[in-house]
């Protein structure tokens, strides 16, 4: 869903704006009074030679306003451009709300999505990195441009790893300063003997002096993070987690610092310590965190498999002897040696050589695939038995490898549309708890039994520290993060997130026929021709004019005539009417070859060939005619074997509820008899190229939700239109460029696996968003004190702590549960 429509801030007062098209001093002059005549505008100065245009403004300006001043000036706006950020220093969801509100407000941009898990922001818009970073800033928080050309991957494990050890050092910090705090006086309240050893030894005054001190070293070392975030936060009117635990320590520290030094201010009967729910709930909070932290690690492991892939060094032959090398000094056209067992270190063609290699970590596949000279080496797979020789043919961000890591990023990094509620709510959170918890402290002031200050004190506290918006903040993006993941070690590429959401729900899925459920390796099967003519006469005259064609069946038609040793004419023009046929001259004669539909708009008359047809067609194979001067010469059958996993693939998705449609460009009756093979629910046959878009349109009409498969060229608007585009991975980078789904085997099986995938990941955030609403719903009022009338149950500010911490970690545990998912096939 878009952003609204940003404008420029009161407190922002220019703007730089590229603008393109600009040859003279005229054209600067035209577009400086077209954007001064922009509401809000103070002045606008534009440079020719740098083609900016420096606005500064006297009111709020729409972006959106200049964009289109500057066009009808006759002049463009350079199209929006990415910019991902890492951002340090988000806790919760709030956190996320906050720094999403920060970009939106910087002018230009048009799209931002920020990801507490991955602890990422996606910019989409003319703004610069400089701006977005400042507004990051702004809001409370750190940020700095994600640097492709680096291994970006492996700083956030470095900077990850250095957060978890410094909590790990805060959380034992805590604890061992905790322990004797919560012995002290948690065991007097529990146990008669403790309270009495306190009193014949140090006695009372005496251990809250220690608890003092105890505590004040746990708040100002372990604790200084909460407060050093939290109240920052809460002066800028923007609370966040951190906020709450930062106000609910302090306030039971400062009143128990009040009821040590100066009792005499507190009315009678209230003069109590709390010291020990001080530090409890800030060591509780810390092993959350930590544990938090451990669990966000495992979430990115799939990424961190795919990155460890990567080979650091190459051997490269130069001067007749192989070098080792840095990977990264592998250039396009060098020619690398790979020996049995290692890894290719870039994408490449064999040139020597033969053997197998594992590709599983990019197909899902397990079974070593044969290479020879010609065939292509994709880097990060591994060699099994034989040594090889490969030409580099893409390196470094080029390769296949850092693609599928880069798609897989930012699937990990996008927002579903379920995520939507959760950002609504969580921004205005931690405000609404806040205000929960003073009327908390107000009602049980007022209506409160005695002592009415210190229980108010208390609930009011226990409210602030269990409400956790860590849990909503972290329930859809770990779950997406593991899900893509997962997918991704299975060869299924989600290069969208949304797209997880929408296969889910697609009812019904179309597959294109050739090279999708086929091979896409039609071979010539029957060449039947009239009575008079000459059987290798025709196959050669055929084959000539299909010799200049690329489809897949004009290829089969040409080997079998290479296969029968025919030599085949040349030819004095060519023309392919797609979807149709093609046709050529040939020393004076026509040469017309295509499908019926082809032979019927010549007005070439194939009733000769009518049994034949119905045979072929029954057969499931797709029948052609060849037509010499006008007329019928040869029916030609041509079948394409269908692929071994298309069966299973189609009664996966039967199981799975979803209804399966073919749609073919062969005529009914052989596509039909293929869907009988097969099984499929519905067959649309006879369909041109430009056709698909339409039938996917009426499927969508009738059955709702729809996904298509395809992997050619004319699929690319087929998978644009449906609500999920399934690329075949071997297809071309056209259709893969057009899809939200790539299959990297090219094995069917992969579509269904992505449906359940696509299942599994959205119950599991459903699961985690359930958990996370309903722990909210559910503890607040406790924690206010809302069995006590009945119950008499208070909940202590120590057990909220230890609940809030639980809720993020169970969130956690149960996105990590689809690292174990398995497919159905």
């Amino acid at each position: 869903m878009n952003a609204p429509v940003p404008t420029a801030p009161s407190e922002r007062k220019t703007l730089s704006l590229s603008i393109e098209g600009m040859t003279c001093a005229s054209c600067v002059g035209r577009v400086e009074k077209s954007l001064r005549a922009v509401t809000g505008v103070e002045n606008a100065s534009v440079n020719l030679a740098t083609e900016r245009a420096d606005i500064s403004f006297s009111a709020p300006a729409n972006y959106t306003a200049l964009v289109d001043a500057v066009q009808k000036a006759g002049f463009d706006v350079p199209q929006r451009r990415s910019v991902e950020l890492a951002i340090v220093g988000m806790t919760c969801a709030s956190c996320v709300g906050r720094v999403e509100n920060a970009l939106f407000k910087v002018p230009g941009v048009e799209k931002a999505a920020v990801n507490l898990a991955t602890e990422r922001a996606f910019v989409q818009g003319a703004a610069g990195p400089e701006a977005l970073i400042a507004a990051v800033e702004k809001a409370g928080f750190d940020a700095r441009v994600i640097d492709r050309s680096r291994d970006e991957e492996e700083h956030r494990a470095e900077r990850k790893d250095a957060e978890a050890s410094s909590l790990r050092r805060d959380f034992a910090i805590a604890a061992a300063l905790t322990l004797p705090l919560f012995i002290i006086e948690m065991g007097s309240h529990t146990f008669a003997f403790v309270h009495d050893l306190v009193m014949r030894t140090i006695g009372m005054q005496a251990s809250w002096y220690l608890q003092f001190a105890l505590t004040t070293i746990v708040l100002l070392l372990p604790g200084r993070r909460f407060y050093a975030k939290g109240l920052p936060a809460l002066a800028r009117l923007a609370p966040d987690m951190n906020s709450l635990v930062a106000v609910g320590t302090l306030a039971a520290y400062l009143y128990s610092l009040v009821a040590t030094f100066f009792p005499s201010l507190l009315p009678a009967g209230t003069v109590n310590v709390y010291y020990e729910a001080a530090a409890v709930i800030v060591t509780l909070v810390l092993l959350g965190r930590l544990l938090e932290a451990r669990a966000k690690g495992r979430t990115s492991q799939a990424i961190r498999r795919l990155i460890n892939l990567r080979p650091r060094t190459a051997r490269v032959v130069r001067n007749g002897q192989p070098v080792e090398i840095d990977v990264a000094d592998v250039v396009p056209g060098d020619v690398l040696d790979l020996r049995p067992g290692e890894q290719v270190a870039v994408d490449g063609e064999v040139v020597e050589g033969a053997s197998f290699i594992d590709e599983s970590m990019i197909s899902g596949e397990p079974v070593p695939v044969e290479k020879q000279p010609g065939s292509p080496v994709t880097g990060g797979t591994v060699n099994q038995t034989g040594a090889l020789t490969f030409r580099a043919t893409a390196v470094g961000s080029d390769t296949v490898l850092a693609q599928i890591i880069r798609l897989v990023e930012e699937a990990q990094g996008s927002k579903l549309p379920i995520q939507g509620l959760v950002d609504k709510v969580t921004l205005w959170f931690v405000p609404a708890v806040m205000a929960a918890a003073l009327l908390t402290f107000v009602i049980w002031l007022v209506f409160g039994p005695e002592p009415a200050l210190t229980l108010a004190l208390v609930n009011a506290v226990a409210v602030l520290i269990i409400a956790c918006p860590c849990a909503m903040g972290l329930a859809t993006p770990t779950s997406i993060m593991v899900g893509t993941g997962r997918a991704a070690e299975m060869g299924v590429l989600f290069r969208k997130g949304e797209a997880l959401q929408r296969l889910k729900d697609a009812t019904i899925i179309a597959f294109d026929k050739t090279g999708t459920l086929t091979e896409g390796k039609p071979r010539l099967t029957d060449l039947v021709i009239t009575d008079g003519d000459d059987r290798s006469s025709v196959l050669a005259l055929v084959a000539a004019v299909e010799k200049r064609s690329e489809h897949p069946i004009a290829r089969a038609i040409v080997d079998a005539a290479e296969a029968e040793g025919l030599r085949v004419p040349a030819i004095s023009s060519f023309e392919s009417l797609t979807g149709y046929g093609v046709h050529a001259m040939i020393d004076g004669q026509r040469i017309d070859v295509g499908a019926d539909r082809y032979m019927e708009k010549l007005g070439v008359d194939v009733s000769s060939f009518m049994r034949e047809a119905q045979r072929l067609g029954e057969e499931g194979k797709s029948p052609l005619y060849a037509a010499i001067d006008g007329k019928a010469a040869a029916i030609i059958a041509v079948a394409d074997r269908i692929k071994e996993t298309t069966q299973a693939a189609i009664d996966a998705l039967h199981r799975a509820g979803v209804k399966v449609a073919m749609i073919s460009g062969d005529n009914r009756r052989t596509a039909e008899a293929i869907a009988k093979t097969l099984g499929i629910d519905e067959v649309i046959a006879e369909v041109l190229p430009a056709g698909k878009v339409e039938m996917l349109r009426q499927l969508r009409s009738q059955h709702g939700a729809i996904a298509f498969v395809g992997d050619g060229i004319n699929d690319a608007p087929a998978l644009a239109e449906a609500d999920v585009g399934i690329a075949v991975g071997t297809g071309t980078d056209v259709a893969i460029e057009a899809a939200d789904v790539v299959l990297m085997s090219g094995q069917l099986t992969g579509v269904s696996r992505a449906v359940e995938i696509s299942k599994a990941t959205i119950a599991n955030i459903r699961q985690n968003l359930f958990w996370a609403f309903a722990y909210n719903v559910a503890l607040i009022p406790v924690a206010a004190g809302a069995l006590y009338p009945s119950a008499g149950i208070l909940l202590s500010p120590a057990l909220a702590a230890g609940a809030m911490a639980l809720s993020s970690v169970f969130v956690l545990g149960n996105a990590l549960r689809l690292r174990a998912f398995k497919p159905g096939v």
